[in-house]
């Protein structure tokens, strides 16, 4: 039985992956920063800032999958966050490969999490496919700094899968929750200009594609996990209004007040791109939610 490592495991898409990984054969093993957790079977003790984690949790390890990373809806985006954000990823994957390389772990593959941010907010007409180029504000620089700390897996003659995810959709899942609480109250509209793209995929795509990155030994480099539906927010709410039965008749919430609210973390919602999942659908990838009208509210 085949062996994963993985991080982030108490998060939305963790928690599903490790019943995907396991009704697919493998052997799963978590590594926790939380101690009450870390005495239960299959989990294991980390602490990054540290730079410590129990080698036990390699021992006989084929693949890692890394999704550990401070969420960025969290709070407003201030020196301290920001800095979080971005070393709760780029360090923890450091901290990864030095295991690895002082276990001489004969890893067959590393599996990180990445986002479609990394092409930048600006909402314009351009399909970024994985040769665009990064964009330049603050969650593009933290998705190639996360990337680059992946990359170096690669460089140790690793084969390295970097995820650029899009917003991850499911019933119940906290960011479509987020998005349900104003349609539910009867204010359903759009935010900003409602031109924005919302990039975006199912989680239960999502895990089946983490499946096959570990599995499909030709796949490596950057892959855009994105459902093959280009939506815009105005868009995106109406189809959910539908859904619920909900009217949809509210002005856009201006974009200055969301930037109010919500500071800088304000072009989460403001701004978006369109992203092409091409490439992976050319692989023979088929997506089980393909459009929202798919998705169970």
């Amino acid at each position: 039985m085949s062996s994963v490592l993985l991080t982030g495991s108490t998060g939305l898409v963790g928690k599903s992956l490790v019943r995907v990984l396991k009704d697919a054969g493998f052997s799963v093993r978590r590594l926790t920063t939380r101690r009450e957790l870390a005495v239960q079977e299959g989990y294991f003790l980390w602490n990054p800032a540290a730079k410590e984690a129990d080698d036990r949790a390699f021992e006989g390890v084929e693949y890692i999958i890394h999704l550990a990373g401070s969420s960025i809806g969290n709070g407003r985006w201030t020196a301290r966050r920001k800095k979080d954000i971005l070393e709760s990823r780029t360090l923890t994957a450091e901290l990864l490969l030095a295991k690895v390389s002082q276990l001489q772990l004969p890893l067959k593959a590393f599996v990180s999490a990445s986002a479609t941010g990394y092409y930048g907010s600006a909402t314009t007409e351009t399909i970024y496919d994985e040769y665009s180029p990064a964009g330049r504000d603050f969650l593009a620089d933290v998705c190639v700094q996360w990337e680059k700390a992946a990359d170096r897996f690669q460089s140790a003659g690793i084969r390295t899968v970097k995820m650029r995810t899009g917003v991850v959709l499911a019933k119940g899942a906290p960011a479509l929750e987020k998005m349900l609480l104003p349609i539910k109250s009867g204010l359903g509209g759009p935010l900003g200009n409602g031109r924005q793209y919302m990039p975006w995929i199912h989680l239960d795509d999502l895990c089946r594609l983490y499946l096959r990155a570990i599995c499909d030994e030709s796949m490596s480099g950057a892959w855009n996990a994105v459902a093959p539906e280009h939506i815009t927010n105005r868009e995106l709410m109406r189809t959910l209004a539908r859904k619920l039965g909900k009217p949809f008749f509210f002005p856009p919430v201006p974009a200055f007040m969301l930037r109010l609210l919500l500071g800088e973390m304000a072009v989460i919602v403001t701004d978006g791109s369109r992203v092409s999942s091409r490439r992976l659908k050319a692989t023979g990838f088929e997506f089980k939610v393909a459009t929202l009208d798919d998705i169970e509210v």
